[in-house]
C-alpha cells in the first residue's frame, strides 16, 4: 500500500509503478471514490511534486509525491420559488407573514427548496434586506420548522437594523400558545434560566447552570382538560433557540406532538375516548403557534400590533383535549 504522510499526501511506492493516477490515488485514500478523485484532477485539485496535474489517465512513478486539496462545498443559493404566502401586513418596509407549521423559514442542509425565503424571494424580488446575507435575506428572527405562526420580515437594510436592535432589547410583543401534557405549577409564572447546548445530547437545547444564554419566558395557563393536558400562553422577554420547548419541558409539561422534547409522552389513560387519545398521541408536530406580533414600526415609529388566527390543526386538537 501506498505510505500516506498527512490526510492528503502520498508517496507512491514501488509496487504501484505505472498505475494509472486516479486508480492509484482512489486506492491510497480509500474515503474517495476513483469518479471523485477524477473530479478532482479535473478542477485542478491534484499536484504532482508540487505542480497541477490534470490528466486523470496519468501515470504514477516510484517516490511521486502526490497531494489534493478538496474544496469547501457552497451550500446553493436559494432560488425564488411561487409558492404562497399568507401576508396579514406589508409596506415598503417589511411584511408580516402567518408561516404555516412545516415550513422551514430558510434553507439549509438537507432543505434548500420550499422554504419561507425561497417564497419571500419571489413575492418581493429585489426587495428584501440584505443584512441577513444571500441565504437568510431580509430574516430579521425565525421560528421552528413545526412550529406555526408570525414573523416580521426586512424589505430594507435600514428596516432590518431597527427591528433587529428592538429584539435586542427585548422591546418585541410575542405571545404564543401551546398545547403541553399536564398542569404547570403553578398556573401562571415566570421561567427565568440558561439556556445552551445540552451536554449529554448536541441535537438538542437544555437549561444549563453555565455556557448558556438567559432566557425568560412568561406564561399564564388558559384552560386545564382534566389535569392531562393544558392550554398555555407564552409570552417571551428573550428569544431562544427553542426556548419555549425547552423551559415548559423542563417545568414537567413538555409540547403534545414534540418528538425532542416531549420524551415520547403519550395519553396512556383509559378513562380518556380512544379516539381522542389516539388523535392527541399522533398529533405529527409540536403544538406551538405563535399567535401574536407587536413592534414599532422602523420608520413610522408607530407600535403595530398583529394577530392570527390559531391554524386548523391546532383548532381540532384543542377540541379533542375539551373531549378528555
Amino acid at each position: 500500500m501506498a505510505d500516506i504522510e498527512n490526510t492528503n499526501t502520498t508517496i507512491v511506492n514501488k509496487k504501484y509503478n505505472g498505475w494509472r493516477i486516479d486508480k492509484f490515488l482512489s486506492l491510497a485514500f480509500p474515503d474517495f471514490s476513483r469518479s471523485q478523485m477524477q473530479r478532482l484532477l479535473k478542477e485542478g485539485m491534484v499536484s504532482r511534486n508540487g505542480e497541477i496535474i490534470n490528466d486523470i489517465s496519468a501515470k504514477v512513478r516510484e517516490n511521486e509525491e502526490y497531494f489534493f486539496v478538496v474544496p469547501e462545498p457552497e451550500d446553493a443559493l436559494p432560488e425564488p420559488e411561487n409558492i404562497p404566502l399568507d401576508i396579514v401586513y406589508e409596506d415598503e418596509d417589511l411584511l408580516v407573514v402567518n408561516k404555516p407549521a412545516g415550513m422551514t423559514v430558510h434553507p439549509a442542509p438537507g432543505s434548500y427548496k420550499g422554504t419561507l425565503v425561497n417564497a419571500l424571494l419571489f413575492h418581493c424580488r429585489d426587495c428584501l434586506s440584505g443584512i441577513g446575507g444571500v441565504k437568510r435575506p431580509g430574516i430579521v428572527h425565525r421560528i421552528d420548522k413545526d412550529t406555526s405562526g408570525l414573523l416580521v420580515v426586512a424589505k430594507n437594510d435600514n428596516a432590518h437594523k431597527e427591528l433587529s436592535k428592538q429584539f435586542a432589547e427585548h422591546s418585541i410583543e410575542r405571545t404564543y400558545y401551546a398545547v403541553v401534557f399536564g398542569v404547570l405549577t403553578p398556573l401562571s409564572g415566570r421561567i427565568e434560566s440558561l439556556i445552551g447546548r445540552s451536554p449529554y445530547d448536541r441535537k438538542k437545547m437544555a437549561v444549563v447552570k453555565k455556557n448558556g444564554k438567559n432566557a425568560i419566558t412568561n406564561y399564564q395557563t388558559q384552560a386545564v382538560y382534566k389535569n392531562i393536558i393544558s392550554l398555555v400562553k407564552c409570552n417571551l422577554e428573550t428569544g431562544r433557540t427553542h426556548q419555549i420547548r425547552v423551559h415548559l419541558s423542563s417545568k414537567g409539561a413538555p409540547l403534545v406532538g414534540d418528538p425532542l422534547y416531549g420524551h415520547a409522552k403519550k395519553i396512556t389513560s383509559k378513562s380518556v375516548d380512544a379516539e381522542v387519545r389516539d388523535f392527541i398521541n399522533a398529533f405529527p408536530r409540536q403544538a406551538l403557534h405563535a399567535k401574536s406580533l407587536g413592534f414599532v414600526h422602523p420608520k413610522k415609529k408607530i407600535f403595530m400590533q398583529f394577530d392570527s388566527d390559531f391554524p386548523s390543526d391546532f383548532k381540532e386538537l384543542i377540541k379533542n383535549a375539551e373531549k378528555i
